[in-house]
């Protein structure tokens, strides 16, 4: 049966709970080390030389859908009722959100060393242990706002023209693409400081501390955050249904991103499934 996933501000209290409750069981399991770990192994630069598939490049969507729905798999095998809810930060766009309360995703990190002191997945509680990080940190960080360098969440207005690009994707294909759907909803832009960074990569710079770099999944928000990326992909695709996913073929031999990105029917390590597989969720989960 189909399923849904609704947005984190219409959960109910008991269906904040039953998702919370599945998150920590799947910690203590040691499963959701394993997807924390997932992401920072294809966390790949463009300027790295290596492929890449879950950023800078077009697969970025289709891999975090099939990412998104492994890990939701994961929750329901624990929880049958449970699926990831959505983070609409153009109208949750501040700390006093109810994403951020103590029975859901916690608060903000204290002055200092940015350890998140509230909530269930505070270091403090001794449920949630950062085991895979970039640094030594063992707790959750965050920095609402980055108050040294200020940096607002997307604005609907922003996310509007974003959504009006007609085109998946164009050439180069990685992070200086200056038009596509893809490089524009992940957020890699020309400039310097803040102004690099939009859409997608804002809400990582907003929320701050672990939600920066490879090792972002530390932070459950980052499901949320991606259930929604995820939702405005599948409107634009409703929207642009003749608009397909680009490049549909491999860049031939010679061509600077020549196997360093998947086309259409390539697969996508580690589930060897391809970006055309991962088109159609309709038989599997709609949002509300």
């Amino acid at each position: 049966m189909v399923y849904t996933r609704k947005n984190q501000r219409d959960l109910t209290s008991a269906e904040r709970r039953k998702f919370v409750s599945a998150v920590l069981a799947l910690k203590r399991s040691g499963a959701y080390d394993e997807f924390v770990r997932t992401h920072i192994d294809y966390y790949v630069s463009d300027g790295e030389g290596e492929q890449r598939l879950a950023h800078m490049a077009p697969s970025f969507l289709p891999w975090h859908r099939k990412f998104l729905l492994e890990y939701e798999r994961a929750l329901r095998r624990i929880d049958p009722t449970v699926s990831v809810p959505y983070w609409d930060w153009t109208r949750d766009n501040t700390p006093a959100a109810s994403l951020w309360s103590d029975d859901f995703m916690g608060g903000n990190g204290r002055r200092g060393d940015l350890q998140v002191m509230t909530g269930p997945f505070a270091y403090a509680g001794g449920r949630w242990t950062v085991k895979h990080n970039m640094t030594e940190g063992r707790f959750l960080t965050r920095d609402f706002g980055r108050p040294r360098a200020p940096i607002t969440l997307p604005t609907k207005a922003q996310l509007d023209e974003v959504m009006r690009e007609t085109v998946y994707d164009v050439a180069p294909w990685n992070s200086t693409s200056t038009s596509g759907f893809r490089n524009r909803l992940e957020g890699w832009a020309p400039g310097r400081g803040n102004d690099r960074f939009r859409i997608h990569n804002r809400v990582h710079r907003w929320v701050g501390g672990l939600m920066l770099g490879g090792a972002s999944v530390n932070d459950p928000v980052f499901w949320l955050h991606h259930s929604f990326v995820d939702l405005l992909w599948s409107r634009w695709q409703q929207r642009n249904p003749r608009a397909g996913y680009l490049p549909a073929q491999p860049p031939p031999v010679g061509d600077s991103q020549y196997g360093r990105i998947a086309a259409r029917d390539e697969q996508m390590e580690p589930w060897g499934v391809t970006p055309a597989q991962m088109l159609d969720h309709s038989a599997i989960y709609r949002y509300v």
